[in-house]
């Protein structure tokens, strides 16, 4: 699974970082930045979760990659 973000559409909520902060971060304006683009075994829940609460639905979740 690859975590694809649309940075332009990020507003800040802060999320994505709460609910899987091994997958993300936010940058100084507290927009999300990824840490892993792959996601790494066991990690899976989380990255889906985190992709169900965005608000701006601007993470994507690519099986299979």
């Amino acid at each position: 699974m690859k975590i694809v973000l649309d940075a332009q559409r990020c507003t800040g909520h802060g999320r994505c970082y709460s609910l899987a902060p091994e997958l993300f971060d936010s940058d100084d304006e507290g927009h999300s930045i990824v840490l892993t683009p792959d996601v790494p075994d066991g990690l899976e829940s989380q990255a889906r979760l985190a992709a169900e609460n965005c608000p701006e639905t601007c993470i994507s979740l690519v099986e299979g990659e």
